[in-house]
This record gives C-alpha cells, sequence and structure tokens, in this order.
C-alpha cells in the first residue's frame, strides 16, 4: 500500500478543522461556476448514476508520483501550482463522454424524462485538489454537478447514498470493497489504441458467469470441464441463474434502452427473460477468446471477471473494466493458481 493510500484510508484530513473549511471554498467556487447552459440535472432516483474516480476520469499518473517521491505536503503544494491547468482525459473520459452525448439525444427525444445518465465524481483527495477537478470538468465542458471529496477516507462508504448503480475505478481493492458491498464496480484499464467507435449508440459488453450471473456455471467448467457444463446447463435450464455483480447496473440500463453482449445459451436467455430484461445481442464462445468478436461489436466499455480477456480486449483496441469476483480469480489462462505457487 502506498503512503497515499494509507493517508486516504486513514482520514488524517479529518481532524483538521481547516478541511471542512476548504471545502466550503471549493464547493462555492463550483457552484458559481455552473452555467446556465448545462441541462438541469435528473433526481437521482430516477436516473442512472454512475461514479467514477478522479483518477479514471483524468489522467493524474504524474500527480501522483510527485506524491510517491515527495512527500504530500510538496503534492498539495503541486495540485495549487497547477490548478488553472486542467488535467488531461483519464480511461473512463471517453465513456463519461459517450453517456453524455446519450443524454442530449434521450432529453431531444423525452423532454420531460428524467431517466437520464448522472455522473457522480468520487475522489478521496484533498479538498484542495478539488479546485483543479472542477477547472477540468468546466473546461472540458462535462455535466458533473454532484461529486463527493472525502478528505482522506474511503468513498465506498458514499457510494449508496448517491444511489450509485455502477463503480468505476483504477484502485483494485476500492473496487473489490464495493463489491463486498453489494454495489456494481469495476477496475477500469485502458487500452494503447482505441477502436472508431459508434457515435450513435451506446453499445456496452458484459461477459455472463461472474458478471452478470453468479459463478455457478463458471465453477463446473474450471472444474468438470465443458462437456460436463454443456450437461449442467442443459439439466438446470428452466432455473435461473444466481445473479452477479453487474446485474443491478444491467437492469438499470434497461431503463433507457437494452444494448449489450453476453453469453448465449438458453439458460442464460431464460434467465435475462426472468429478470425482464432483453438483450439485442447474445454470443456464445465456450471459452474462445473475446477481442476478436469485441474488435467487431465496439462497445464503448467491455465487463469481464477475468484478466486473460481484459488483456486480449486491450490488445485489440477495446476500453475493459475487471470484475474482480468469482472462482475465475483463481485462474490464469485456465490454469489453476494455488497459494503454494512461487
Amino acid at each position: 500500500m502506498s503512503q497515499l493510500e494509507g493517508t486516504e484510508r486513514g482520514g488524517q484530513y479529518n481532524s483538521d478543522n481547516s478541511e471542512e473549511k476548504d471545502w466550503v471554498a471549493v464547493k462555492t467556487l463550483f457552484d458559481n461556476a455552473k452555467t446556465t447552459k448545462k441541462p438541469r440535472l435528473p433526481k437521482p432516483s430516477n436516473a442512472v448514476t454512475i461514479a467514477v474516480s478522479s483518477r479514471t476520469l483524468f489522467n493524474m499518473v504524474k500527480e501522483r508520483k510527485v506524491f510517491e517521491e515527495e512527500g504530500l505536503e510538496r503534492y498539495v503544494a503541486h495540485q495549487l501550482e497547477h490548478e488553472d491547468q486542467p488535467f488531461t482525459p483519464g480511461v473512463s473520459f471517453p465513456f463519461v463522454k459517450a453517456l453524455m452525448n446519450v443524454n442530449a439525444r434521450l432529453r431531444e427525444l423525452y423532454p420531460d424524462s428524467e431517466e437520464l445518465f448522472d455522473i457522480v465524481l468520487m475522489t478521496n483527495n484533498h479538498a484542495q485538489v478539488g479546485v483543479r477537478l472542477i477547472n477540468s470538468i468546466n473546461y472540458y465542458d462535462l455535466t458533473i454537478e454532484r461529486f463527493c471529496m472525502t478528505g482522506g477516507e474511503s468513498p465506498i462508504g458514499y457510494l449508496k447514498a448517491y444511489m450509485t448503480n455502477l463503480y468505476l475505478s483504477k484502485d483494485s481493492m476500492k473496487v473489490q470493497e464495493a463489491i463486498e458491498e453489494g454495489i456494481a464496480a469495476a477496475t477500469m484499464f485502458a487500452c494503447d489504441s482505441e477502436n472508431e467507435l459508434s457515435n450513435t449508440q451506446l453499445r456496452v459488453a458484459f461477459d455472463g458467469d461472474a458478471v452478470l450471473f453468479s459463478d455457478e456455471s463458471e465453477i463446473i467448467v474450471k472444474e468438470h470441464g465443458l462437456d460436463n457444463f454443456f450437461r449442467h446447463e442443459k439439466e438446470f435450464e428452466n432455473k435461473p441463474l444466481a445473479q452477479g455483480p453487474l446485474k443491478c447496473f444491467l437492469e438499470a440500463l434497461g431503463k433507457l434502452q437494452p444494448r449489450s453482449a453476453a453469453s448465449a445459451g438458453a439458460r442464460v436467455l431464460k434467465t435475462l427473460r426472468s429478470w425482464g430484461l432483453e438483450v439485442d445481442e447474445a454470443l456464445f464462445l465456450a471459452g474462445a477468446p473475446k477481442g476478436p468478436l469485441l474488435q467487431k461489436i465496439r462497445p464503448r466499455i467491455f465487463f469481464d471477471d477475468q484478466m486473460f480477456h481484459i488483456e486480449g480486449a486491450q490488445e485489440l483496441g477495446t476500453i475493459a473494466a475487471h470484475v474482480p469476483y468469482g472462482i475465475g480469480q483463481k485462474y490464469h489462462k485456465g490454469k489453476l493458481h494455488r497459494q503454494d505457487d512461487k
């Protein structure tokens, strides 16, 4: 664990009375910076809320290096010195922009509807860094008006309060913590070069087992092979699969317009039907690499529980997000990792 993570988790800033003053000043700046051009945000109960960490929305690698090499005091000073210089876009930036494009189109089609995407910026940074974050949000004309700056505390405890449907972070420990709290979450990974994506459709690709569904079927594959898996699925065809960590996010997407790609099979399709969900495309690969197919589908984001498939997606230009859930975490490229392995 880095010193920054330790400081963030320890809540060190909360003991400083000036922190509250910093926060008030930052919030006042943000409120004053709002423009009448930005559309009114929907009520949280009606929206599909995507919480993104500051390190996924913006590229903060340079700033993190300053902290790790020069310490907290210099890190804060660096942010203050550069607060008028916007951060460059991070890995989740294109996805967030796509969500805002969808919102614009939905407002054209349904002016009175509040079933829209709502982006919340989550950060456990020092409040003084908030000025630079707000300046960056305004620089890129992002419609983000809800944000959570925890001043050293882990933001996970705030996700439910913000009625979060999906949390995206670069911190795998926080993602794991969110999933354990029953919140859909994934660790973001960038790719060297991105595929050309549709400007008229928001395509989201989901793996099935251990992402949308439980890892029940994945366990059969890993421990007993594909033949037994097919027999198992046939035997239990009419029994819906238990839900996985991203099922609730797919349900939230269904409020707007479903567009996804998931593992196929009668049981899978019947499970989705039992949840009241429809998908446009369902594809069954029986363990084959997913990268080439994703290159064809060209989703804005792809969710999978196995790093092997995340890496394959990255290599072929797809932004991918890892869901650390289920038996797949014990395997890599089909091989079981034992605790005594060296």
